[in-house]
């Protein structure tokens, strides 16, 4: 109870002067907002790049073939054919932790149409049955072709939702036909969009596979011409069994195709899980610098406390006299400024803490932006306000308390 009187008490005395308590919560305000606000954008920041590496596969081991100039090409061909499925096939005898696999090779088209519209800037994709599961593709409509389909030879075909748009409009493609330059191919699947929001993650680009179509590998390579020079295939996605064993057998692997590929460096090798922990890196220097920056506004709310409270010590001196001579010790002087000095941060933090709300917000609907905030954030933001509130005022409330009770009185 007593407590409770001491915060009635030091609400009252910040009312007499409402501006000037407002204006010195606007440093805590913008201080815990600025606080709010970088570590939701962080933290948004860090909740996509697990997205995007979720996609990419957290246990996946990427072989991509490289692009060169034609004249640079045609010097490693005469060691190397590039990538192909062959490589697979050295990979999978010496390394026991490969799980599965998938490969994809873009197809060069002049036209793609169906009865009811035309798509000929669309990416044609042949790929295994693997790779909409080693890609973490999920299906808007229909099903994914099979191994089976594969074996066959198939002319079936998964289309992504651009597509589907600018060859059947609203209707359902599901069972009709497209053709893709001189063969037909029948849509069984439509993929559900993946909305990554950005072409690259760490120097390494995104496949936005809704202007898509993907057609089985072995089809793709039976059925469609290969351009002069290039390789089999332009990717190829390694599953391991554990992410324990990833960079281990990264290297293994890299042996391998360095042997296949008769030393020359026409593949690039890619861990997505070393671009997660690369991108945290940077993500964790990002909120290093944006707490720097909004510590110093903290601290300016804190020194904007401090001058507050040393104003009002000087315009109740006499008041501080009183209390003292009616029987106040000093704890209970110090207690009374140090309570002003907290209810300040404290209504101060709160206000901040909406305030970082609504930065966050509007950071996500202006500058498209993913921003998430957390309970830790709101937490510590409130604690650090509080403890600026503390540690700012003590010396104010110090200074009340140490003030001599007859030169009080006498004080005009």
């Amino acid at each position: 109870m007593r407590y409770l009187s001491d915060v009635k008490l030091a609400v009252g005395n910040l009312q007499t002067h409402k501006l000037r308590t407002f204006l010195t919560m606007l440093g805590m305000i913008f201080g815990v907002g600025a606080v709010i606000a970088m570590l939701s954008i962080g933290a948004g920041a860090e909740q996509e790049s697990l997205r995007i590496i979720d996609t990419m596969g957290i246990r996946n081991i990427i072989v991509k073939d490289r692009e060169f100039k034609e004249e640079d090409l045609k010097k490693i061909r005469e060691t190397s054919l590039g990538l192909s499925l062959r490589d697979v096939q050295a990979i999978e005898t010496v390394a026991p932790e490969l799980e599965t696999y998938s490969a994809k090779k873009k197809v060069k088209t002049f036209q793609i149409f169906s009865f009811s519209g035309k798509a000929d800037e669309a990416n044609v994709v042949a790929v295994t049955a693997s790779y909409f599961r080693l890609a973490k593709y999920s299906l808007l409509e229909g099903s994914f072709f099979s191994e089976i389909d594969e074996k066959n030879y198939e002319q079936f075909c998964v289309i992504g939702s651009r597509t589907r748009q600018k060859l059947f409009n609203k209707l359902s493609p599901i069972g009709k036909q497209i053709k893709i330059n001189k063969l037909w191919f029948t849509v069984i699947g439509i993929l559900a969009d993946n909305n990554l929001g950005k072409d690259e993650f760490e120097g390494v680009k995104l496949q936005d596979f809704s202007n898509d179509i993907y057609i089985p590998l072995t089809t793709g390579l039976k059925k469609f011409d290969l351009r002069r020079l290039e390789s089999e295939v332009d990717e190829i996605i390694l599953s391991i069994k554990s992410a324990d064993t990833l960079k281990a057998g990264a290297v293994l692997i890299n042996q391998v195709l360095v042997s296949t590929h008769n030393k020359a460096e026409d593949f690039s090798i890619v861990l997505p899980r070393e671009l997660l922990e690369q991108n945290q890196k940077t993500q964790n220097i990002f909120n290093i610098v944006m707490s720097c920056i909004a510590g110093i506004a903290l601290l300016v709310g804190g020194i904007g406390i401090m001058n507050i409270m040393l104003a009002n010590i000087l315009e109740r001196t006499r008041e501080i006299g009183i209390r003292r001579a009616i029987g106040a010790r000093r704890q209970d002087i110090l207690l009374q400024f140090l309570m002003e000095a907290l209810v300040i941060s404290l209504v101060g933090g709160i206000l901040g803490i909406m305030f970082g709300f609504a930065v966050s917000r509007l950071v996500a609907l202006y500058a498209d932006w993913t921003t998430l905030v957390t309970s830790t954030s709101i937490m510590m933001s409130f604690g650090v306000s509080a403890s600026v509130g503390l540690v700012f005022g003590i010396y104010p409330a110090l200074t009340a308390s140490r003030l001599n009770p007859i030169e009080a009185l006498r004080y005009e």
